[in-house]
């Protein structure tokens, strides 16, 4: 029983396992890269207001230096508690708005945990993994509430020929599109049309409203787009 205690002892508090020079600059190097890939990732699929260049900063450093405290703590658990003592008198007081920032700094923090505790293969699959992820909920139109993401209006003279041109050039650019409206404008002469819209790619949006423009009996188009205003 007495041995049993002394070998769980110098497994706690005995001599933290021994990192190589190469290893240590693999592990640093490897948190780089891989919160590098996940902050790029963050930068791709950023919709807020305040974007900060520092918080892109913060990850990739955060990872490096979590990694770099984990390979110092080891298999020793006095080190570790002498550690986490140490860091819980520094007190962090900036704020996170977004929960998805937080997200994203914690995915980078857990980079470094990885590459410092040696488990490499758990980085590298967990940042193509949740990187993935990420892309993929950007993309798509999962969680959203919105079906349609513009709404185009433009005016026609009563008695246009031009509408079968107008719903080419709709159906040419949108994916899905809706008449929501029709009014009568310029005292009868002319009816101004609303639709909502949904862009196949968002660089249609200039082309969308030119192209109606070149048509010679449409005039005043415009088309205000939803998704900067809602649900970011």
């Amino acid at each position: 029983m007495n041995q049993f205690m002394i070998d769980q002892f110098y497994t706690l508090f005995g001599t933290p396992r021994t990192i190589n020079s190469e290893q240590i600059v693999f592990a640093l190097l490897l948190a780089f890269a891989m919160s590098f890939i996940i902050a790029t990732i963050y930068r791709w699929t950023f919709q807020g207001f305040s974007y900060s260049r520092s918080f892109i900063h913060t990850m990739i450093l955060g990872s490096m230096i979590v990694c770099m405290i984990i390979m110092a703590i080891g298999n020793n658990l006095a080190r570790g508690i002498g550690i986490m003592g140490t860091l819980s008198i520094i007190r962090f007081r900036t704020q996170i708005r977004d929960s998805r920032d937080m997200i994203f700094l914690f995915s980078c923090l857990g980079i470094g945990i990885s590459a410092g505790s040696l488990a490499y293969n758990v980085a590298v699959l967990g940042t193509l993994l949740i990187g993935g992820t990420a892309l993929v909920m950007h993309w798509s139109p999962f969680a959203s509430r919105r079906k349609y993401e513009g709404l185009l209006r433009f005016t026609l003279p009563a008695r246009s020929t031009q509408e079968p041109a107008v719903d080419e050039i709709l159906k040419q650019c949108c994916g899905a599109f809706h008449m929501i409206a029709m009014r009568e404008a310029a005292q009868g002469d002319a009816i101004e049309y609303s639709y909502h819209v949904r862009l196949l790619d968002p660089s249609y949006r200039n082309e969308l409203v030119q192209r109606l423009n070149n048509i010679s009996e449409v005039s005043g188009a415009n088309l205000l787009l939803h998704r900067t205003t809602v649900e970011l």
